[in-house]
């Protein structure tokens, strides 16, 4: 895996850096997004996937060793706080871990939330 900041031309190049199994994870995150958030612009900010909408960001997403990063920023995990209770969680992030299922539908109801809170 590549961290410098600014080594990834687009999301395909930053997936691709990961072992295979991290990808596929990455893979459905990022499906994920764009399928509830279509009109979001993808590129790469602060080393890793980012969305905006309406120049404002969306959401990002990073892949890890042992976990998936995923930040919707503090409003978008405080309006799921219930839900995220049981992740591994900063201010604005959560960690999926790799050895669970990825949370595809809280994924996408997060992302919802971002879309309409962008409008």
């Amino acid at each position: 895996m590549n961290t410098s900041a600014s080594s990834y031309a687009n999301v395909d190049e930053y997936i691709q850096s990961f072992p295979a199994n991290i990808q596929k994870l990455l893979v459905k995150t990022r499906e994920a997004i764009l399928k509830n958030a279509p009109a979001a612009v993808e590129g790469i900010s602060y080393g890793m996937p980012a969305y905006k909408m309406n120049g404002k960001p969306l959401v990002y997403f990073a892949g890890y060793k042992n976990h998936i990063g995923f930040y919707a920023t503090p409003a978008g995990h405080e309006a799921f706080a219930n839900e995220l209770s049981k992740y591994k969680q900063g201010k604005g992030s959560v960690q999926f871990s790799i050895n669970e299922p990825l949370p595809l539908k809280l994924i996408r109801d997060m992302v919802k939330f971002k879309v309409l809170q962008n409008k």
